[in-house]
This record gives C-alpha cells, sequence and structure tokens, in this order.
C-alpha cells in the first residue's frame, strides 16, 4: 500500500470550503467587537474629568489618549502577521487578555495617592501636574495599545470568512456593533459614575466587559484555520518567519523580503494607507478636542456627555443598519467613500461655534459621513489586499491609524489650549482633502474587475 500523500491532496484538505465558511455564524465575532468597543466606550464620558482631578489638564489628556495608539503602531503589525502565521482566534485571545490585564491596571490607578511627581507651568503646554496615578493611568494605556490588535484582527478574520460581493455589508455590521458598544457605553458610564462607587464603577464596568470578551473569543471563535503555520516559531527565525508570504495551509513560500517592503509593493495599498492615516488625524483631532470644547462652550458634564455619545452612535446605527446596505447595492464602495468624506468634514466645521443645536446638527453629518465612508472604506482596502494579506495590510493599517492617532490627540488637546473651538477647523479642512483624494478610488475599483 502507498503511504506518501500528494502534497496538494492534503493543502486542499486544508482549505476551508467556500460553503463552510459561509456557514459560520458572525454572531460571535460581532458580540466580541461590540464588548470590545462597549469596555472603551465607557470611560469617555469621564475620562477628561479625571485627568483633570488627578492634576492634568488639555494637553495631559491629550497626551494621555495618545498612549494606546502609540504602542499600538508596535504591537499592530507584529500582531497582524502573527495572525496570518498562527491563525486568527489565538491572536485575537492574546489581544483580549491583554485588554482586560489593562483595566486591572488602570482601575488600580484609582486607588493610589495623589503623589505629585512633577509640575509644568508653560505658555504653550499649559499649568498641570504629573502624580503617581496619572503614570499608572498612562502604562495601562501603553499596555492595551502594545497588545491591541484586536480591531484590525477581527477586520482580517471577517474578511476571511466573507465572500468579496458581501464584505460592504459585513463590514458595516461589524461598524454597527462598534456603534452599539458606543451607545450602552457611554450610557452605562453615567449611569454607574452616580452610584456610590464613583468613578471606579464604570473601570469596574470595563474589567467585567474585558472578561467576558475574553471567554466569548476562548468558546464561541472558531479558528478558520485560512493561511496559518502551526506549531512555535523559535525566536533566532522570527526575522526569517517575517520574510515569508502565506500562501496555503501550513506552507509558506519565502519571498526573501521583509514585510515592510512586501505590503508597500502592493498595488495601491500605500495610496489607501495614506488615506487611512489622514481620516484617522482628522478623528482624533475630534475626539480630543471635544469634550474639552463640551465642558469650556456648553458647560457639560459626564451625564451630557454621555447623552451626546448615544445619540451619535444612535444615528450611525441607524445608518449602517439601515441606510447603508440599501446604498451599497446601487453605489460603489468608492462613491460612498466620496460622499460620506464631504459629510464628515462638514460635521466638524458646525462644531466651531459651540452652540447646542448646531453641536446637535452635526451629529446627522457625523452618522451620515461615517456610516458610509467607513465601512465601505475597510471593504474597498480587504478588496485591494488580497485574500493572502488580509492580516498584514490589517496591521499595518492599525499602526497608521495609530501613527495619526498619536498625532491627532495630542495636537487636538494642544490645539485646543491654544484655539479653542477653532481646533475643529483643522480637523474639517484634513477630511476635505480626503475628500478630494478620494477620487482616485473610482479607478482602484475598475483594476479590480480586471
Amino acid at each position: 500500500m502507498n503511504m506518501e500523500t500528494d502534497p496538494e491532496s492534503v493543502r486542499q484538505e486544508n482549505r476551508p470550503d467556500p460553503s463552510a465558511r459561509e456557514r459560520i455564524s458572525l454572531l460571535p465575532l460581532l458580540t466580541v467587537n461590540f464588548i470590545g468597543t462597549l469596555g472603551f466606550s465607557i470611560v469617555l464620558p469621564f475620562l477628561v474629568f479625571l485627568v483633570n482631578r488627578l492634576g492634568g489638564n488639555a494637553f495631559i489628556y491629550g497626551l494621555a489618549s495618545s498612549m494606546y495608539p502609540a504602542f499600538q503602531l508596535i504591537g499592530a503589525p507584529i500582531l497582524g502577521r502573527w495572525s496570518d502565521i498562527y491563525g486568527r482566534k489565538k491572536i485575537l485571545l492574546f489581544s483580549q487578555v491583554g485588554t482586560l490585564l489593562s483595566w486591572i491596571i488602570f482601575l488600580g490607578a484609582l486607588f493610589l495617592p495623589v503623589v505629585t511627581l512633577f509640575q509644568v507651568d508653560s505658555e504653550v503646554l499649559g499649568t498641570f501636574a504629573f502624580t503617581l496615578p496619572l503614570a499608572a493611568l498612562f502604562f495601562a494605556r501603553a499596555f492595551d495599545g502594545l497588545t491591541g490588535g484586536n480591531v484590525s484582527v477581527a477586520n482580517a478574520y471577517l474578511a476571511d470568512i466573507t465572500e468579496e460581493k458581501d464584505r460592504n455589508r459585513n463590514f458595516g455590521k461589524m461598524s454597527i456593533s462598534s456603534n452599539l458598544g458606543f451607545i450602552v457605553g457611554p450610557a452605562l458610564a453615567g449611569l454607574l459614575s452616580i452610584t456610590a462607587y464613583g468613578e471606579a464603577a464604570p473601570v469596574i464596568g470595563a474589567v467585567v466587559i474585558s472578561l467576558i470578551g475574553t471567554l466569548l473569543i476562548i468558546f464561541y471563535i472558531p479558528e478558520n484555520k485560512e493561511c496559518s503555520l502551526e506549531g512555535p516559531v523559535e525566536a533566532k527565525n522570527i526575522r526569517k518567519v517575517f520574510g515569508y508570504e502565506i500562501k496555503e495551509c501550513r506552507t509558506v513560500r519565502e519571498t526573501g523580503k521583509p514585510s515592510f517592503r512586501e505590503v508597500f509593493k502592493l498595488p495601491n495599498i500605500p495610496y489607501m494607507l495614506g488615506l487611512y492615516f489622514l481620516i484617522f488625524l482628522g478623528f482624533n483631532i475630534f475626539y480630543t478636542a471635544f469634550p474639552l470644547h463640551a465642558i469650556a462652550a456648553l458647560d457639560w458634564g459626564i451625564a451630557e456627555m454621555g447623552v451626546y455619545f448615544t445619540i451619535l452612535s444612535g444615528l450611525l446605527i441607524i445608518v449602517q443598519g439601515s441606510i447603508l446596505p440599501r446604498l451599497s447595492k446601487r453605489y460603489s464602495d468608492a462613491s460612498l467613500i466620496i460622499f460620506g468624506s464631504l459629510m464628515l468634514g462638514t460635521n466638524f466645521l458646525l462644531l466651531i461655534p459651540g452652540n447646542l443645536f448646531l453641536t446637535y446638527l452635526a451629529t446627522g453629518f457625523f452618522a451620515m459621513g461615517d456610516g458610509l465612508m467607513w465601512p465601505s472604506f475597510l471593504s474597498l482596502l480587504s478588496k485591494i489586499a488580497g485574500k493572502n494579506y488580509q492580516g498584514t495590510v490589517q496591521g499595518f493599517a492599525g499602526s497608521f491609524g495609530g501613527l495619526a492617532s498619536i498625532t491627532g490627540l495630542i495636537l487636538g488637546g494642544l490645539l485646543y489650549e491654544l484655539l479653542a473651538g477653532r481646533a475643529f477647523l483643522l480637523a474639517g479642512m484634513i477630511i476635505y482633502v480626503v475628500f478630494l483624494l478620494n477620487f482616485r478610488l473610482r479607478r482602484f475599483e475598475k483594476e479590480l474587475k480586471y
């Protein structure tokens, strides 16, 4: 009897059956994504108040917010590449455990004595005291960022199990699950903050939520096994592994090129990553400046901030749940990206006056802009990346987003310290530049058809 096995038959056996791929339920993945967003958004309404209470100011708030993307810049491409090699589930679990530990550290920071480590009085940076709890808070955000590849890995997993024709719709579902997290998180924070536990209550909630997310990944997220290399990789071979392209399950083909160069030689990927950077830059100027603006111009507290983010996320769900699926059948990804970026840029300009009516009117522009643009952008990026580079490209996209977030979050705090509401003008101008650059995406779509 011939005991030899045809290598091609082994590869065919290990490939996911397309019909089986379609049977993989999105619900566990969407739930994990929801929980991840919920764990983050639950601290949004009170983080700026917490930083101020612990001795910080607008600059320190922006700097603290930038710790996550700064260290994600280091971790995301590595985790994305490892997800191509070891499989999505293992790296998704690793990332979620990191998030859980980071929230435990964050919780511990609230119980540290407020000991001043140093003080600064500057015309540019403002006046602040850097205290021991702030240092622990900085470390917690940095640790979460270093292990925070769950979004890019989840996007790669979704691309793995989704047919090309369904990607826009399924990325829309991912966005809806994220926005549900943004609805429940701030609302829950507002309720928990008025309890006897005060600021600690939302953080305890984030710890519990992260633990639930970890258990969901362990028991309900299947390993898709597409294009992953089983077995440990020795430290001495790490550089060699990064020079491989995963072509078949449990097989590799040496490319002889480092992953960074390899990704940037893919057609149209550098342009897409450049757009990714600019979009995140505009967003993060907003995310730092808006809470400061709401306190200074609108005299909002935690409750008002929670209501605002809840309404904003609710509108996003309406757009992505009912409007996006209909429009995606009639219009291309590029067309939706172009229109969405125009709406999003206008939203930022409406925030400049600090008027209550215009602030809530802007939520409609934000929801329509982000709700149409971002899922469509992710869909187009996944199509351009191709099956074999999903994890790597998503990891690098996460790093570009991280670099933009670092810049935007720090810049947003500084700009608001200097310019107040006029800081939103820069965010709007950046997105308008993206709007003009997006017209080239129509050519990218045509190239995908040939």
